[in-house]
């Protein structure tokens, strides 16, 4: 664990490097990185050039913008220096960081990319990305997430993806796959393209597709405020008033430990575990959408569903020596079912569908977090709808059949269960759970509760377990899990967790589990003699030739 953890709640009086705005229809995110003021380091943050610290104020940024300004049509992202829109991450910062933080940090980046574009697909809010000057690496990729790209042509600003020459290592936010999946970049120009480092510019960049439109430095700014209002005529109505996210509270406990008010996380150091448990609604959530809103993001739905993404977050970059987590509910059932079902019963409000769209990135999170889940059923758990979902992300799942009490766990699929909160794939986690290839799932989803027989004879569970062998089956599991490669574990689950066809997401992510973890431990990007290392430097890197 860190000596200072890392925190992801801020909110826009607190940022240090966005200047954020709204008027109007129009939300403007101009990109103003204070050189001097890094997250975590020494380093200098030139050229707007942006860290770990830098990209959480734009995570906070676009997810006030889903909940806090539903009138907001069309985001414009730009730069508040003169001619630099953004060098990209801060090359200091990879050099300095351990390799667990650099693939984290590359993580957490995506996955606000993506917020992005789901906003714009799911959420209707489109974004323009005015490149006023120099725009390379990650800020190119800040720039593909976004609907249209306007780039100044003044004879010397161009777009590039330069980490191959200039780094020995990959565009590490999915840039390859936007530009050839996303873009629909020729591979031929591509190919150019991400080994050029001095990047593309001018008309040639609009005619490879690389960016939407040029403008000379004396219409730019005309240009981008014409092609921003028409992206906004294609925007959706999100009829507000909007809903405030406050700052969550926790409490802190030892070995990192956290309590939310609706999720806890136990950490046990030592064996390098930990129990998540996700506590369910208790009486008086909203019974209809003016209720909801009106309840806002201290709403059961909205709220554990923030606390389970903080969770996340905390494991990931607090938390590096935890391998396995328990995954755990409390709660009633019913009760959980009756937060989905009004969920399910007004899908055209747009604060519901914001939350539906919220819970399924955060289950999205957690497929994507190199952690062992194993889902533990037990008499008072509340695996039931949208926490089921907790179960069906997990890689296993044990089940107490029935304590000494006699009492027994119930578990339940719900409304929203079919393809409410699809996976990074676009596939729902009930197909992948039979690898896509069972037929009868609407049939699972209608049959009601089922019983620990039951959801073992239909598939649903990895085991039913008595009150003999419960505690014992699921502690050698744990030890025998915690005891292995964490390397491999995570080799394995990024494999299995996706069955079926891919999309851009998903091959994003899975590039990076892969190739970027490989490329970064290479000595070829980061040895003494590495591109990374030496970049900046008299001194040029020194490269194992052998292709492997």
């Amino acid at each position: 664990m860190t000596d200072e953890p890392i925190s992801f709640d801020t909110a826009p009086p607190d940022y240090v490097h966005w200047k954020f705005r709204v008027e109007g229809t129009t939300a403007h995110l101009d990109l103003d990185v204070q050189e001097d003021r890094p997250f975590r380091g020494d380093y200098v943050l030139k050229l707007n050039s942006y860290d770990l610290g830098v990209d959480l104020e734009l995570a906070d940024a676009v997810q006030r913008l889903r909940f806090e300004y539903p009138e907001v049509k069309v985001v414009v992202i730009g730069s508040a220096r003169d001619r630099v829109f953004c060098a990209g991450a801060n090359i200091r910062m990879l050099g300095q960081s351990d390799h667990g933080f650099k693939i984290n940090f590359c993580k957490f980046t995506n996955e606000t990319r993506l917020a992005m574009e789901d906003a714009s697909a799911k959420s209707g809010i489109r974004f323009l990305a005015a490149l006023n000057g120099v725009c390379a690496g990650g800020g190119y990729e800040l720039a593909l997430a976004c609907d249209d790209i306007v780039l100044v042509d003044d004879g010397s600003s161009a777009v590039s993806l330069p980490e191959v020459p200039l780094l020995g290592v990959l565009p590490g936010t999915g840039g390859l796959t936007r530009v050839v999946d996303k873009r629909k970049v020729r591979r031929d120009h591509a190919d150019v393209f991400c080994t050029l480092s001095e990047g593309i510019k001018g008309q040639r960049s609009v005619d490879w597709k690389l960016v939407d439109a040029v403008a000379p430095r004396s219409k730019f700014d005309e240009t981008v405020a014409t092609r921003a209002a028409k992206l906004a005529e294609t925007a959706a109505d999100r009829p507000g008033p909007g809903v405030k996210l406050p700052h969550l509270e926790f409490q802190e406990g030892a070995d990192g430990s956290r309590t939310w008010k609706s999720v806890d996380l136990a950490v046990d150091a030592e064996a390098r575990t930990a129990v998540l448990t996700v506590h369910g609604p208790e009486a008086g959530e909203p019974a209809d959408a003016e209720a909801l809103r009106e309840r806002g993001a201290d709403a059961w739905s909205f709220r554990v569903f923030r606390e389970l993404d903080a969770a996340l977050l905390h494991l990931r970059f607090n938390l590096p020596e935890v391998g396995v987590v328990e995954l755990k509910t409390k709660g009633d059932p019913e009760a959980v079912l009756a937060a989905d079902r009004m969920l399910a019963a007004h899908p055209t409000d747009w604060f519901v569908r914001e939350i539906r769209h919220y819970q399924a990135r955060v289950l999205r999170r957690l497929d994507l977090t190199a952690r062992s889940f194993f889902a533990l059923v037990e008499p008072g758990s509340c695996f039931a709808g949208c926490l089921f979902e907790l179960l069906l992300a997990a890689d296993r799942s044990y089940v107490l059949e029935e304590n000494e009490a006699g009492e027994a766990p119930v578990l339940a699929l719900g409304p929203l269960n079919g393809d409410s909160w699809p996976m990074s794939h676009g596939v729902s986690r009930l197909q992948v759970h039979f690898s896509c290839a069972r037929e009868d799932l609407d049939e699972l989803l209608e049959h009601g509760p089922f019983s620990p027989a039951e959801a073992d004879e239909a598939g649903l569970v990895t085991a039913v377990l008595d009150d003999i062998d419960y505690e014992d089956e699921v502690r050698v599991a744990v030890e025998e899990r915690a005891s292995l490669s964490p390397d491999a574990l995570t080799g394995m689950e990024a494999s299995l967790r996706f069955p079926g066809s891919e999309t851009c997401d998903s091959k994003i992510f899975g590039r990076l589990s892969a190739w970027q973890n490989w490329i970064f431990f290479r000595p070829n990007a980061v040895g003494a003699k590495g591109a990374l290392k030496l970049y900046g430097q008299p001194e040029r890197p020194e490269f194992d030739w052998r292709r492997t």
